[in-house]
């Protein structure tokens, strides 16, 4: 072959290397490549770039951060933007944010016993000052079924419903006068007719929807919460947990080395996210 064919052949490879390694950063957004990062358990899906100090995700895949700007975040499956609140620091940094139900986000500042909700796109929908509905101590709280809000109110051992205005729809016995020792619950989950209290020292306390307390799940020391279907998952040490609430079966996976250091780790419609220092990796679980 002769010389000039050979120069030209290399001209044309070269080009194509160079427009491979310059291709746009948008193309590459969502699909940032860990050829490495699968095993029997797990398989990257999917890479969402940034500094996010919160995460969570919605039954919708719905993803809410809060950002270095202190702006509080929706991102959809597409990772297109369906929403911005610019106002989550107004009472300093938030000690939950529940979005349980896509379409009513609940911000909740514990220092200031207050708990702002917003509607799916993030607008401004009402603030509720727990002080002035003589609710004093709350450390967790969750949207319920029926649009309303599930709070524990500790100096009371008490879970209780309250409306949008913080009106008192329901409320249990003082669970002091049910049990020897009463949850300090963290969170709380509102799923198919049950609601879930959980206290990493005691477990899951399951209550339904009327308030009556029905049976303990002995599940301790879980961390990252989460309801996804009939599924119950949390983290414990190296290993994620998942529990069948129907057929009661609990089954452990390996947390994989290459999930590495994160701040925050959430299980949710098949899939777990990963809050890192520099976004938010997501796996698709096998």
């Amino acid at each position: 072959m002769p010389k000039y064919l050979l120069y030209l052949i290399s001209l044309v490879f070269l080009s194509l290397e160079s427009k491979a390694q310059t291709r746009p950063v948008a193309d590459t957004l969502l699909s940032y490549p860990f050829p490495a990062k699968a095993n029997n358990s797990f398989k990257f899906f999917r890479f969402l770039p940034g500094e996010y100090s919160h995460m969570d995700i919605d039954v919708l895949d719905n993803i809410y951060l809060v950002t270095a700007g202190n702006q509080l975040k929706k991102i959809n499956e597409n990772g297109d933007s369906a929403g911005v609140f610019n106002d989550v620091k107004k009472y300093g940094n938030p000690s939950l944010i529940d979005v349980s139900n896509p379409l009513k986000i609940l911000v909740y500042y514990k220092n200031y016993s207050t708990v702002v909700i917003l509607d799916r796109l993030l607008t401004l929908r009402n603030s509720i000052n727990f002080r002035k509905t003589n609710i004093f101590s709350v450390r967790t709280l969750a949207t319920s079924y029926d649009n309303n809000i599930w709070l524990f109110d500790e100096q009371d051992s008490k879970l209780k419903k309250i409306d949008d205005d913080g009106k008192l729809l329901l409320e249990t016995t003082d669970l002091r006068l049910l049990m020897d020792s009463v949850p300090l619950p963290t969170r709380i989950v509102d799923r198919d007719n049950f609601v879930y209290l959980y206290d990493e020292q005691k477990g899951f306390y399951v209550f339904d929807y009327y308030g009556t307390y029905k049976n303990n799940l002995p599940f301790l020391h879980w961390e990252h919460i989460a309801i996804s279907g009939n599924k119950l998952y949390g983290f414990y040490g190296q290993r994620m947990l998942s529990y069948e609430l129907k057929s009661l079966e609990l089954k452990e996976y390996t947390i994989p080395t290459f999930f590495g250091d994160y701040i925050d780790i959430k299980t949710m419609n098949g899939k777990v996210y990963l809050l890192k220092k520099d976004g938010v990796e997501i796996y698709s679980l096998l």
